[in-house]
This record gives C-alpha cells, sequence and structure tokens, in this order.
C-alpha cells in the first residue's frame, strides 16, 4: 500500500484545530513521529498552504494530539501535543496548547477511554506529557457523550458551544528552572539594532516572555496581520525570543533556540485601550485589564494562545513584571480581561501571599469534533 492509513478524529479546540489520534494508532518508536506528523499536516509547504495535507496554513491549524492511557496515578489520560511548522518540516514537542487540551477531556470520555456518569459532569484528569502538569477538564455529558451546544461564546470562534472549564494545576516551573528562570521578574536584554527592552520571562502553562510593546516600536492594538508584515518588528521579537530561550536555559544557543518554534513564547503587552477587533466590534479600554500580541510559531496569533493566556495571568501576579506594570489596581488577577485580536478573553491565576507559588491558573473554552475516519500519509 502506497499510503499509510490512521484512525483519527479531526476536532476545534478553544480557537485552534488539531488531527487527534490514538496513541495505540502510532509507531511504538516515538523517534518515528516527526516525520510522520510533518507529511500528515503537508509540511513543510513553502507556499504556506499545506495543500497536501490536514493543516491549514497557520499555526493555530498546524497541530497533532496524542491520546492514550495515564503514565501517572494522578491523572486518566496522557495527552502530548505537537506544533507542526508550516513551511518547514520543524515538529516541536516543548511546550502544550491549551486550546486543544479542552478538547482531550471530551474525546477521551466520547472514546470510552476513561469512566464518567451518563448523563450530568464529567471530570477527567489529563497528564501533558510536553508541561508534565496535570490539567483537570469538567464538562457537561448527555446519554454517554460529550456536550457540544451551549451558550459559551470565547473570542476568534463563531457562535457558541458548551463550556469546558480547564483547571491548569501547579502551572508554573514546566522545565525544571523554576517559575522566573531568567533570574527575576525583569531583564533587561539588548537587541541586535541596539535598542534596549525590558522583559519579563516565566515558566507558567508555557515558557513565555514578554515584553511593553512600546519598547520594540510596536502596538498592542495592531491587526495580526499588520504585524506579520512588520518585518522590522517581527524581527525584534525573534530575537527576543531567542535570548529568552537561551537565558531561560531552554536551548544551549541561539541556533538552537531557532529551531525549538513552540517555545518560549513571546508576546507585547500594554496597558488597557479602546481598540477594534479583527471582526470590526469595537473595544472601550473600561472593557479591559491589559491588552496583548502573541507570537506564535513564527505568526502573530489571531486571538491568544490558552497557555499564553495562562502565563500572562501568572506573569500578573508577579511583582514587578513588565505584565503587572500595565494592570491598573483595580485589576482582578481571578478575572483578568485580556484583550486579544478576536476580542476580550477571561483568565485568571492565584498565588500565595506568603510563598509566592502559583496555585493554578484557570480559563474556559468550547470545543467540537469535526470530523473522525481516517488520514492517509504517504
Amino acid at each position: 500500500m502506497s499510503q499509510k492509513r490512521v484512525p483519527a478524529a479531526f476536532i476545534r479546540g478553544g480557537t485552534s484545530k488539531a488531527v487527534v489520534l490514538k496513541r495505540a494508532d502510532l509507531p511504538e518508536d516515538e523517534a518515528a513521529w516527526p516525520q510522520l506528523f510533518a507529511r500528515l499536516m503537508g509540511s513543510p509547504d513553502p507556499g504556506k498552504r499545506q495543500l497536501d495535507g490536514m493543516g491549514g496554513g497557520i499555526s493555530s491549524l498546524s497541530k497533532v494530539c496524542v491520546v492514550g492511557p495515564a503514565s501517572r496515578d494522578d491523572a486518566d489520560i496522557d495527552y502530548t501535543f505537537a506544533q507542526i511548522g508550516v513551511d518547514s518540516d520543524r515538529v516541536d514537542f516543548s511546550g502544550n496548547c491549551g486550546n486543544m487540551s479542552s478538547a482531550m477531556g471530551p474525546f477521551a470520555y466520547d472514546e470510552g477511554l476513561v469512566e464518567g456518569p451518563r448523563d450530568g459532569e464529567a471530570v477527567v484528569r489529563i497528564h501533558n506529557t510536553n508541561s508534565g502538569k496535570v490539567i483537570v477538564a469538567r464538562f457537561a455529558v448527555s446519554e454517554g457523550r460529550a456536550v457540544v451546544a451551549g451558550d459559551t461564546a470565547i473570542p476568534g470562534v463563531h457562535g457558541t458551544g458548551a463550556p469546558v472549564t480547564l483547571d491548569f494545576l501547579d502551572p508554573s516551573d514546566t522545565f525544571g528552572r523554576g517559575t522566573l528562570p531568567g533570574g527575576s521578574a525583569r531583564r533587561e536584554l539588548t537587541l541586535a539594532d541596539g535598542r534596549g527592552v525590558r522583559v519579563t520571562m516565566i515558566d507558567a502553562a508555557v515558557p513565555s516572555v514578554f515584553v511593553a510593546a512600546g519598547d520594540v516600536a510596536g502596538d498592542t492594538r495592531s491587526h495580526p496581520g499588520a504585524i506579520d508584515e512588520d518585518a522590522a518588528l517581527m524581527d525584534r521579537l525573534e530575537d527576543i525570543r531567542r535570548q529568552a530561550s537561551v537565558m531561560m536555559g531552554l536551548s544551549s544557543d541561539l541556533q538552537a533556540a531557532e529551531r525549538r518554534i513552540a517555545t518560549p513564547k513571546v508576546a507585547m503587552v500594554g496597558p488597557a485601550a479602546g481598540y477594534r477587533d479583527i471582526a470590526g466590534i469595537t473595544h472601550s479600554a473600561e472593557a479591559q485589564d491589559l491588552q496583548i500580541r502573541m507570537i506564535s510559531a513564527g505568526q502573530a496569533h489571531r486571538a491568544v494562545p490558552v497557555t499564553g493566556a495562562l502565563a500572562l495571568a501568572c506573569a500578573a501576579v508577579v511583582n514587578g513584571s513588565v505584565v503587572s506594570a500595565c494592570l491598573s489596581q483595580a485589576a482582578d488577577p481571578l478575572n483578568l480581561r485580556i484583550a486579544t485580536p478576536s476580542g476580550i478573553v477571561m483568565v485568571g491565576a492565584t498565588r500565595h501571599a506568603e510563598s509566592g507559588v502559583i496555585s493554578a491558573a484557570r480559563i474556559v473554552r468550547t470545543q467540537r469534533r469535526l470530523m473522525d475516519g481516517h488520514v492517509y500519509i504517504p
């Protein structure tokens, strides 16, 4: 047979879509996965359309999730996430996708991989193997299937759906180098163009680096397309991302950091300000607490990755961070209103006052299975 035939589901989770596979249907040798996943997505594609695969030409549509039996006692399933390059064949397992995390519990429930009530609320403890963290998903079920219809709306997705509440337990220190692997809440970097910038490097939900938009001549009200087209700005942000990768201990050098496309995330942040989202809806400064424009796998995200939003919420409760400097005194860290290109996202984090430990971060998403059957891989 000229092609491999692999059982799969195609699922929207939050503002992302991914091909979801079962661990049992993949090669036992995980070293074979990157090539298989890249071919599945249609990567590399210099035209950035991934026409010969399942990818959609942008980072939020070029993802693979693998679900299997739990490898630890405090979880119900294992979930591994892979970010696949669009115009490259790079496959990055270094970070989680929070958006797709919302689909893992319902998928496992619908597939009979976990036990739960036939009607009511299902609770699935998800071990994300990328970060080594546990995510608790809570969602409604009816007649033995996860509910998808509901009145919850999330920015970036038209219409409404059933809510999936995600609690990221002990979200910090996913790489074993502490919550602030850069050593302090705020550091200064010097970029290749001689520009000095203030950044906060944090490892919470996903390793991330946040920079004040003004320091890089950026604007947190900008359309993602305008950010992508500003080559000088994108170069500055990539310079920050690579330097942070080395300083956070994620990469040995700048060349190694270039190959790690999924982590750390890099984002511009700024104070609340009136703006229009990509749907043309106007949001007042009073309806938000701060603004973000995040780069994901080399492209400006059309909303914000869930893990990026959680990292932002965690950075907001760190005194002296670039993020906390953007907030007004009235901002509630448990209900932070983040202005993204697609609208306002609610997220929160809790931090013990005495120990300073970030105990949990929460966000609500929606998800829906779009198709299942088989994918074919040459």
